[in-house]
C-alpha cells in the first residue's frame, strides 16, 4: 500500500510540472517596450525606429508592444516637416505607436495641426513612461 502511494504521487507530481511547464505557453504575454526620444537629432530618432524595427522584425509584430514617446527637444522630430516624418508614419502603420508631449507642445506653442497626423498624444511624455514601466515596460533610451 506505501508503495502505491509513493507512485500515485510521484505521478500526481508529474502532472502537475508538465501542467505547469504547459501553462506559460498558453499566457505568453507580449513583450513590451516604451522609448525614450527627447532629442532634437534624426540621427537618434533614425536609432529610436531602427530598434523598434528589429524588435518587430525578430520577435513578431503581434508579440510586442511598441510605444516611442517624445518630449523636450526630441518632439520636433514629430513635426509636420520632420526629416524623418516617412518613417515615422511607417512605424505607425507596423504597429508602434508614437506619442507626442502635450507638456512640452504648450510650452513650445505647438498645436495638432503642426504635427504629424499619425501620431498619438499623451498629457506628460515622462509620466507616461514611468506609468509604463509600472506596467512592465522595457524602457530604452538609445
Amino acid at each position: 500500500m506505501k508503495k502505491m502511494h509513493t507512485i500515485a504521487g510521484i505521478l500526481l507530481s508529474s502532472a502537475l510540472m508538465f501542467g505547469a511547464m504547459a501553462t506559460p505557453a498558453l499566457a505568453m504575454e507580449k513583450s513590451k517596450m516604451v522609448i525614450q526620444v527627447s532629442d532634437n537629432d534624426s540621427a537618434k530618432w533614425n536609432l529610436a525606429l531602427n530598434n523598434a524595427k528589429n524588435i518587430q522584425k525578430d520577435l513578431g509584430n503581434a508579440n510586442v508592444e511598441l510605444e516611442i514617446i517624445a518630449f523636450g527637444p526630441g518632439i520636433n522630430m514629430l513635426k509636420a516637416e520632420s526629416e524623418v516624418g516617412n518613417r515615422i508614419n511607417d512605424a505607425v502603420e507596423s504597429g508602434v505607436k508614437v506619442l507626442a508631449c502635450q507638456n512640452t507642445m504648450r510650452n513650445q506653442k505647438l498645436n495638432k495641426d503642426d504635427m504629424l497626423s499619425s501620431i498619438g498624444y499623451v498629457p506628460a511624455g515622462v509620466i507616461q513612461i514611468m506609468q509604463q514601466q509600472q506596467k512592465g515596460y522595457a524602457y530604452l533610451r538609445p
